[in-house]
């Protein structure tokens, strides 16, 4: 008999409120995340333009990382919650050491080809002279990062899984706050530490992803938060370590279409020179803002989704999609719109050259107002991994980015002509500029949107969505322990939409 758990029944009740009280820890939890990022651009805007350019070079790459973190770890929440579920804390706490030990692998083989490779990265990028300087010694630091940064997603999924979202919130609030705290000591050299740049900018975040993973580690090792870790699990465990690849790499491979579709998106924006690499990473900053709150609801709304599933009420799962979708993107309706009117103070915050300011005034111009529909899309993708869809909302990510944003920034942007043959036709590029680029977004947002409202709509996803073979396939052990944990799998997928 599973032990019960404590949690928002979204069965049951208006919708609107409940899907706020399981947002809003995680949508907290997200926005102090990306706090590392803000202070880092906030703190590096003193030193320059370069060191702005070199910083939000990284930007992409860092998302790659990340995505590949939370591909890992979605197996562990699903594996987690079902164990817990069915009162089975000993296969739950198993889980939770090869998941360390998963982690610490992955991303000591990361760390240490970026680092070998880390010249040539910047280089593929477009980094020239001064830019390639300050990426380069930004991206050094970050590469030692690593393996503390998969720690901490090791530790909060392992939470989550169990039930808790808040622990690893204030962890991430305390390290976010010490972040803040020492960016201006070990970037601008106050007090007894030198002035490092941008490299001390990696170091301050690297301080403060240790506090967070030690203190995690250390939470883990005592118990108490529903799971438990045991240095005799770290043994390595085939059969588990296989199933944990094999479960999260849906997640993982979303996340490597949206970063590398980031990467080449940089390097469309490269050419054209400082000032637009520093609003591009300024811009793309402030857009993490929304994505962030974006994401938590869209984890709502896959707990919501699946949950209702389980309890076979597939209208009210669309009910509560249709619900967060509307309130997410008017909520980013209006701050697109806030954006719009102090463009120049915004984007003043990090950079106040009259160039870059200027540029991110444009950039915020044209993609501010479709905010909406980039989070729209965020939700309806959380609400196709709620029901198990993982594939699909891979595919409206990759279509996103790699069918309309790109191909969209390469006709708007540049010059060159196409010939076809056949039709004795040519085809011409428009040669806007960088205002392409930032089209490209508008656009690209847009018609996913469309394309995945449309694709919900057909309603598939209500088919056989929680059934014995599926709780089979993520470590549970019988019919028995599926009916205990059913509810639990939406729970299990919310954590691997964190960004767009």
């Amino acid at each position: 008999m599973a032990t019960e758990r404590k949690g928002i029944d979204m069965t049951t009740g208006a919708i609107a409120p409940k899907v706020l009280a399981l947002s809003w820890p995680l949508v907290l939890g997200n926005l102090l995340q990306t706090a590392y990022n803000l202070a880092d651009i906030f703190w590096v805007g003193r030193v320059g333009s370069d060191a702005v350019a070199g910083v939000s070079l990284m930007f992409p790459l860092s998302w790659m990382f990340v995505s590949t973190a939370v591909g890992l770890t979605a197996a562990t929440i699903a594996l987690v919650s079902q164990y817990v579920g069915a009162d089975d804390r000993r296969k739950a706490d198993h889980v939770v050491a090869q998941t360390v030990l998963l982690a610490l692998g992955v991303s000591a083989v990361l760390a240490t080809l970026g680092f070998l490779f880390r010249e040539e990265l910047l280089a593929l990028m477009g980094a020239e002279d001064a830019v390639f300087d300050a990426a380069l010694a930004y991206i050094e630091v970050i590469f030692l990062t690593l393996p503390l940064t998969f720690l901490f997603f090791a530790f909060r999924a392992a939470l989550q899984g169990a039930g808790d979202t808040r622990t690893a919130m204030w962890l991430v609030f305390i390290s976010a706050g010490m972040n803040v705290i020492i960016d201006p000591f070990f970037i601008l050299g106050w007090g007894p530490l030198p002035e490092m740049g941008t490299r001390g900018a990696g170091w301050a975040t690297f301080v403060a992803r240790a506090f967070a993973a030690g203190t995690g580690i250390v939470i883990l090792l005592r118990g108490g938060f529903g799971v438990k870790l045991y240095l005799r699990d770290l043994a390595p465990d085939p059969t588990l370590l296989k199933k944990l690849v094999d479960v999260g790499y849906p997640a993982t491979l979303d996340g490597w279409a949206r970063s590398f579709a980031s990467v080449a998106m940089a390097a469309f924006v490269t050419p054209f020179g400082t000032a637009a690499i520093a609003a591009y990473g300024i811009g793309i900053r402030l857009m993490s803002v929304t994505w962030s709150v974006a994401g938590a609801v869209g984890q709502a709304a896959a707990t919501g989704v699946g949950q209702n599933l389980g309890a076979d009420t597939p209208d009210r799962a669309r009910r509560v999609t249709w619900v967060a979708t509307a309130g997410t993107m008017a909520m980013l309706f209006v701050a697109g719109g806030i954006c719009i009117l102090v463009p120049e103070f915004l984007i003043g915050l990090f950079d106040d050259s009259a160039d870059t300011v200027a540029e991110g005034r444009t950039f915020l111009t044209v993609i501010a107002p479709f905010w909406g529909f980039f989070g729209g899309t965020m939700v309806i993708q959380g609400a196709f991994r709620g029901a198990g869809q993982t594939k699909v909302a891979m595919a409206l990510s990759v279509l996103a980015r790699w069918v309309f944003r790109i191909p969209i920034a390469l006709a708007l942007a540049f010059s060159f002509t196409i010939t076809v043959p056949v039709l004795d036709l040519q085809i011409a590029a428009l040669d806007l500029g960088v205002i392409g680029v930032w089209a490209s977004f508008a656009i690209g947002a847009f018609v996913t949107f469309l394309l995945a409202a449309f694709w919900f709509s057909l309603g598939r996803w209500a088919e056989g969505v929680i059934d014995d073979d599926a709780v089979d396939e993520t470590g549970a052990a019988s019919t028995e322990q599926s009916e205990s944990s059913s509810g639990l799998q939406a729970d299990s997928e919310t954590e691997v939409n964190t960004d767009d």
